[in-house]
């Protein structure tokens, strides 16, 4: 079951237990230069604000009432990243497609979880998701664009505009497989949460897709559990359809956010910028199809026309470390 709160979905399978449940949200932040420099996170500038598709049956196209969902607004070469967290210590698995294609792995969306190569991420293990993964440690940075402009990563492998948005789909953990994590968790001292990041075709013309920007340092993690460990047969899935700035007042009447941060507004109000370290876990290496994708200055180059990238300097020794928190068992230590 997917529920809309707060601007934030909560995916629950309340039939396997009440730890069940997590939240996925979609956070405004800074668009890094795209200069094939490497970047460290930017900060959250606060969620994107969600909307039931089907609230707005008369506005929207008749596609977007067949995939059903969400929808939220983004300014064109608007940057954003995806949040995932959890009120309770259950894992989950969760794969995340733009336009169709697996910004894990790169290949085409399909059913299931896969291994190898694999095709999804593993919260708490995976925190954030900023883009698609190009390179051990490296991702491109989600960057909207509107559709039929050959700039989204849909286009770019595929040769046509069909879909845009995301599409988002979670898998709970065998509720056996959890059980057994609990007793272990009981006895041992492990990681799960992670350090706050904040202050960190037949698609209508109004529809964007996510294209590759900037290049940032980010690691996606290797499954610590196993493909065995996850009910395939519950799996839960939104489409999120994004909606350029003026399309979404005339869909919904209410006023867009305001106009993304400049790089100049970021380094004048002092955000931070951040690093995650994600201890033990091993990162995976990147999908190769994904890394020959044009980015969007690229592909801008290569259409005639002239990138103006801003210049942002950050000064490394300021950088925001997070870590993994402990949780669970409290160690009692050896001096009283």
């Amino acid at each position: 079951m997917i529920e809309l709160q707060d601007d934030r979905l909560l995916v629950s399978f309340p039939e396997l237990h009440r730890d069940a449940q997590c939240r996925v949200s979609f956070v405004r932040t800074l668009r890094i230069p795209d200069d094939n420099r490497t970047y460290p996170l930017p900060a959250a500038l606060g969620r994107f604000p969600l909307h039931h598709v089907d609230d707005f049956a008369n506005n929207v196209p008749r596609e977007w009432l067949e995939h059903g969902g969400v929808l939220f607004p983004m300014y064109q070469s608007e940057a954003m990243w995806i949040h995932f967290g959890r009120p309770s210590g259950c894992p989950f698995a969760i794969k995340v497609a733009a336009g169709k294609i697996n910004a894990v792995s790169g290949r085409d969306w399909s059913p299931g979880l896969e291994g190898s190569p694999q095709n999804y991420m593993v919260i708490p293990a995976q925190p954030w998701l900023d883009g698609f993964s190009v390179h051990k440690g490296l991702i491109r940075q989600f960057v909207a664009m509107p559709l039929g402009e050959g700039f989204t990563a849909e286009e770019q492998l595929t040769g046509k505009a069909s879909h845009g948005g995301l599409q988002i789909q979670v898998f709970p953990m065998r509720s056996e497989c959890y059980q057994e994590l609990l007793k272990r968790r009981a006895t041992t001292r492990e990681t799960f949460s992670f350090g706050l990041r904040s202050a960190r075709s037949t698609v209508g013309s109004e529809s964007m897709g996510l294209a590759p920007g900037g290049l940032m340092r980010q690691e996606i993690y290797e499954d610590p559990h196993g493909l065995d460990v996850w009910d395939t047969t519950r799996a839960a899935r939104c489409f999120v359809h994004l909606v350029n700035s003026v399309a979404y007042r005339e869909i919904t009447g209410c006023a867009p956010p305001t106009e993304p941060v400049t790089a100049d507004h970021y380094r004048e109000a002092f955000i931070p910028w951040f690093e995650y370290y994600g201890g033990d876990a091993k990162a995976l290496e990147g999908a190769p199809r994904l890394a020959e994708l044009d980015s969007v200055a690229a592909k801008t180059i290569k259409k005639g026309g002239k990138s103006a990238e801003p210049v942002v300097l950050v000064d490394e020794a300021k950088i925001v470390k997070l870590r993994p928190r402990s949780t669970g068992a409290v160690r009692e230590g050896s001096a009283w």
